[in-house]
């Protein structure tokens, strides 16, 4: 497995600042839960799926099949 930043430094970047406004949570989330947090329920369960490859929903990380 493998993770990286989105290579699109503006997305990165947009999304960063609203992790920091939000206090860690998805910009892209309504409700401030754990689960949102960043890295977020949703994306550590599609880490754990072998068989996914793509971004996480803020599009933040990408995961690259191995």
């Amino acid at each position: 497995m493998h993770i990286e930043e989105n290579p699109d430094k503006e997305i990165a970047a947009t999304v960063r600042e609203g992790l920091k406004r939000r206090g860690g949570f998805c910009p892209c989330r309504r409700e401030d839960i754990p689960e949102n947090k960043c890295m977020c329920k949703e994306f550590r369960d599609q880490i754990a799926d072998p068989d996914f490859e793509g971004f996480c929903h803020c599009m933040l990380y990408y995961k690259y099949k191995d």
